[in-house]
């Protein structure tokens, strides 16, 4: 058995939401991974399933590796559709927020949400959320959105329900945030949540290939440039990588390339913090990816460059400079963090 940890008022109040409104739209936030997309898509069917007149819009574009998920076909990229979306936005009866925590990380449709008179709910897994959703469900201690996403359904009755398509949805989002269950998945329940999707004839071993076994040469090719460009720091048991727009034109990059790059110099025996530096292709910014393991906290690093996100997995991102000089600013923040890079290694070294 699972614990109840949703307030029932609030799952109460969205079952009375279903039986008055049609209008569903669903956001998540920019630059979408995984779990933004298997949440959005489990959410998705449920309300088709109730027959509900359903839009998933996303801020931007998602990495080709997500496309083959059910119902991605279906999802409105606000960058392209801008005025049709906001059209969706305006006439909502519901506007359904999913893994993001603040407004402001939907970029251009922030303001949009908040000027619409819909009915607001809000379903996240990140710490502080932003008080702008009439239901906020909101556990930073759950693995993923699609987790606490999972338990919400359960809990407005819908499990026995459940289709393949929805669970493997959900299984997706729950596998991509945790790093294929390797951080952020030590809760027993976590694992009692896979069983019971696998009850749905989810086929994991399939997922895993869809994600991780779905890329083109060019990104391979890219990796390795990654790869032989990283600087590592043993004193303070880190590593950095960089990636330019010069690197991405000449490999052909697609958004999502670059996905789990961060990851990699993990495997190194010393390194228990990384940061990924990626030169955005459409706006004058260098994204920061941080992954830590271990006790430290790499969220309170990423807010130095306006940020945050979990623990162990974190990121932000600097305005107006290149990797070069973002790696500069990297290192001066780095120094703050030294001594405790340095216990926390000692108390838990691989």
């Amino acid at each position: 058995m699972l614990t109840k940890i949703i307030n029932p008022e609030l799952v109460t109040k969205f079952k009375d939401w279903q039986k008055e409104y049609k209008q569903f739209v669903i956001i998540a936030h920019t630059n979408p991974d995984g779990d933004a997309i298997g949440s959005s898509l489990a959410l998705y069917h449920y309300l088709k399933y109730l027959r509900k007149n359903v839009c998933v819009i996303m801020p931007n574009q998602f990495p080709d590796f997500l496309r083959w998920l059910p119902g991605a076909d279906n999802i409105m990229n606000y960058d392209y559709y801008t005025d049709v979306a906001n059209i969706k936005i305006a006439d909502a009866d519901v506007i359904c927020c999913l893994d993001f925590n603040k407004l402001n990380r939907v970029d251009e449709m922030a303001e949009k949400i908040r000027e619409s008179k819909a009915k607001k709910v809000l379903i996240d897994h990140h710490l502080d959320p932003e008080q702008f959703a009439d239901i906020i469900i909101s556990h930073p201690e759950q693995s993923s959105t699609c987790e606490l996403l999972y338990r919400f359904l359960c809990d407005l009755g819908y499990y026995y329900k459940m289709n393949t398509i929805v669970a493997t949805c959900i299984y997706t989002g729950m596998m991509t945030d945790t790093g294929g269950f390797t951080y952020n998945s030590n809760n027993p329940e976590l694992f009692f949540i896979v069983s019971m999707l696998l009850q749905k004839h989810v086929d994991k071993d399939l997922v895993y290939r869809k994600v991780n076994y779905n890329f083109s040469a060019s990104r391979l090719f890219l990796q390795g440039q990654v790869l032989s460009g990283m600087e590592v720091l043993p004193d303070y048991h880190t590593a950095i990588l960089t990636l330019t727009r010069e690197q991405q034109q000449k490999y052909h990059y697609s958004k999502g390339d670059s996905e789990g790059f961060v990851n990699i110099p993990l495997q190194i025996k010393d390194v228990i913090f990384t940061c990924f530096l990626r030169e955005d292709t459409e706006k004058d910014i260098v994204k920061i990816s941080l992954r830590s393991i271990g006790e430290f906290p790499c969220n309170v690093v990423a807010e130095e460059f306006n940020g945050g996100g979990h623990k162990n997995a974190s990121g932000g991102e600097l305005q107006k400079t290149d990797a070069k000089m973002a790696s500069i600013r990297f290192k001066e923040v780095l120094e703050k963090y030294k001594s405790l890079l340095t216990e926390c290694f000692n108390q838990h070294p691989k």
